[in-house]
């Protein structure tokens, strides 16, 4: 793999944006409705670059709210003289250009792309952010060096011609990752990024996670998994019910104690090498 090489490639452009001590996202007393539910209650948080963030919580916490937030597919109760959520500074933003500056990889949107397309194909598409390569969708020589490039990086060159149907789990999920990456994105933010996948794609996938924040490539980790947290993760957010009931270091954050309460469970919490374990209390 080679995410440091592809790194030290990128725009200066790019570097100086991640360099800054801009937040990716700010929530401000921010409330939503789903159906005439609320989810989140006049929660406030904020994330800045090269803060990489695990935001743990149960199935029910509000993790998918707070994702469609993000890909502007629910926006949030109207407060007169505020503005409830920023994305790098702003409040209002063309789709397509969030998308490119802010790279989300959920495990849904890996299910909306055919089986038929090829690997090669379905990496260019995030150039254009479409579902495949349209009529109207012309690969340069540029885009195509830029796609095997990426694909090289994560570990996906050989899949290239492979259509994605016949690809393991483990290598799509690679891919769609890929394909966030042609972008070369400020900010990732993944969706339970390990969920489906043997335990040998989790360690691979894991492990190019890593690299990619060693890069300094901001990573927002939505998960229910421990085992997906690494010692890379330098904050904690504990959300359950739509509210944070703990944010922090890792190290003061989760605790047998805490997780115990998050998910409503006696938990016994471990810790070695920087990466967490979790077992049923005696």
């Amino acid at each position: 793999m080679c995410i440091a090489n592809w790194w030290r490639r990128a725009p200066s452009l790019l570097r100086r944006f991640i360099t800054s001590k801009m937040n990716i996202l700010e929530f401000d007393d921010l409330s939503v409705s789903r159906g005439g539910k609320i989810i989140f209650d006049e929660i406030s948080l904020s994330v800045g670059q090269g803060e990489n963030t695990v935001i743990l919580g149960p199935n029910g916490a509000g993790k998918s709210t707070l994702l469609k937030l993000l890909t502007r597919e629910l926006y949030p109760l109207y407060v007169p003289g505020k503005t409830p959520i920023r994305i790098f500074g702003e409040s209002v933003w063309d789709v397509r250009e969030l998308r490119s500056r802010l790279g989300i990889v959920s495990n849904d949107f890996q299910n909306r792309f055919p089986a038929e397309l090829s690997g090669a194909d379905l990496v260019a598409s995030g150039l254009f952010n479409t579902i495949g390569l349209g009529a109207d969708s012309r690969l340069s020589a540029r885009h195509r060096a830029i796609v095997a490039d990426c694909m090289e990086g994560l570990g996906v060159g050989h899949l290239a011609k492979r259509s994605f149907g016949s690809c393991s789990t483990g290598e799509q999920r690679r891919l769609i990752l890929a394909r966030t990456l042609v972008n070369r994105p400020e900010a990732l933010v993944l969706d339970e990024p390990t969920s489906g996948l043997d335990l040998r794609a989790s360690i691979v996938y894991v492990k190019i996670l890593r690299e990619l924040m060693r890069a300094g490539t901001t990573v927002i980790l939505v998960t229910h998994n421990l085992n997906e947290i690494t010692p890379e993760i330098s904050r904690a957010v504990l959300l359950k019910s739509g509210k944070i009931l703990a944010t922090g270091t890792p190290a003061k954050t989760l605790s047998s104690q805490s997780l115990s309460r998050l998910f409503d469970l006696p938990l016994r919490l471990s810790r070695s090498r920087g990466f967490y374990n979790v077992v049923p209390a005696e």
